[in-house]
């Protein structure tokens, strides 16, 4: 048989008892130490999810669909053609919109002709004008050269009827001379000769005078008549003035119809639809030969360029985190894969807990009478940009877990 070990005295066990306790607290101790220096270092959360930008896509220009190439959830690069609205309509209307301006411009051809025409009908009249102001003048001068042909005729007449009474007064002088011998019977012939001559001379002289007198007549006749014609050739010059065409009205509508064509142009661009950047197509619910309305919305585009991961920290944490910083960012879906991150912006605001500071609004603040004995920090939003290629299968809302790295350099 073999020996039989002594047992161990009570005083040793306890001794040894008293040491792994110890030791059990002081692992524990040092255990979470270590716990709150990492937490405390490198804050972690598990409350985060994925997250990018997304638009909802609604037609501009109403129609049936003639084409949708997408299907939902499809991956389409920036450019692709997403749906296509019948352009016919819109054709149409640029068309004849195009053909109305076309019309215009033929109209402002046809009345600048026109303008040019009655600028030209007004050039004549004012040539008529002063044609006419000329004919006054002239006929002014000769109702002056007439006025002197009456005064020269009349005083040559009354030069003549002198000389005509002074050889009538002679002839009867000599004539009674001629019984008594003192005169010869030729000086009585030429007195008598001279007689009839004056008296011709007088009835010529007289003749002129009322010739002159005709044509002075005639000349003031003219001059009324030219004046008659220049008062009616400055009436016609207004009239034709006043008759001139403006290409205003057609001119100034010109920027209307250019701008019906852009409208047109514009309405008949928008049948055809593209991506505006790499997106995937999600809520795709209409199919092709719908009617699209304007602004109805037919399904989502996620934009696959950049992706988040927006992490929600307690207030105690945000000291440790700031704009430049790196992070790993995980996702539920996969999660041995790390994904590196820098954090875009911290943020500033949340809504207020009702159940804390009460409500705002008019009146008076209702604020909360019962007492929350368990006062939970708040979380703030912290954007953490991952930096990942656009091929990466993010799904918008997954799940993701965010540690920061303050240690990793910035920009690196």
């Amino acid at each position: 048989m073999l020996p039989q070990t002594a047992a161990a005295p009570p005083v040793q066990r306890s001794r040894r008892g008293k040491i792994v306790s110890w030791s059990i607290v002081a692992a524990a101790v040092i255990t979470g130490g270590l716990v709150i220096h990492i937490t405390d270092k490198y804050p972690r959360t598990d409350d985060a999810e994925v997250f990018a930008n997304f638009i909802g896509i609604a037609p501009q220009v109403e129609g049936p669909l003639i084409a949708l190439p997408v299907q939902d959830n499809e991956f389409v690069k920036q450019g692709g053609l997403l749906f296509e609205i019948d352009p016919r309509p819109y054709e149409y209307a640029l068309e004849k919109a195009k053909s109305d301006l076309s019309t215009l411009e033929g109209q402002i051809v046809d009345e600048s002709r026109t303008i040019a025409s009655q600028q030209s009908a007004v050039g004549a009249a004012q040539a008529y004008t002063v044609n006419a102001a000329a004919n006054v003048d002239h006929a002014a001068a000769a109702v002056k050269e007439a006025q002197a042909n009456v005064d020269s005729s009349k005083a040559e007449l009354d030069r003549l009827q002198a000389e005509y009474e002074y050889t009538y007064n002679n002839f009867h002088r000599i004539e009674p001379l001629l019984a008594k011998q003192f005169v010869t019977v030729d000086q009585v012939d030429q007195a008598r000769t001279a007689v009839t001559a004056g008296k011709q001379a007088v009835d010529r002289a007289r003749s002129q005078v009322a010739q002159a007198e005709a044509q002075l007549i005639s000349a003031k006749a003219q001059y009324d008549q030219a004046e008659a014609t220049q008062s009616q050739s400055h009436s016609q010059l207004a009239q034709s003035q006043h008759g001139v065409l403006t290409l205003e009205p057609l001119t100034a509508q010109r920027p209307g119809r250019a701008a019906i064509i852009r409208d047109a142009e514009y309405n008949l661009n928008n049948c055809r639809v593209y991506a505006p950047f790499d997106t995937r197509v999600t809520n795709l619910t209409i199919s092709q030969g719908a009617y699209a309305h304007i602004g109805q919305q037919m399904f989502t585009l996620i934009d696959t360029r950049v992706w988040w991961a927006v992490a929600n920290f307690r207030e105690t944490q945000l000291k440790h985190i700031h704009p430049g910083m790196h992070a790993d960012v995980y996702v539920l879906s996969r999660p041995n894969v790390r994904y590196d991150g820098v954090v875009d912006s911290v943020g500033f605001g949340v809504q207020p807990d009702n159940t804390l500071v009460g409500s705002f609004g008019p009146g008076l603040p209702d604020i909360q009478r019962s007492l929350n004995w368990v006062h939970l920090a708040t979380r703030f939003p912290v954007r953490v940009r991952i930096l990942a290629a656009e091929t990466e299968p993010f799904r918008l809302s997954e799940s993701a877990v965010v540690v920061m790295r303050p240690d990793r350099p910035e920009g690196k």
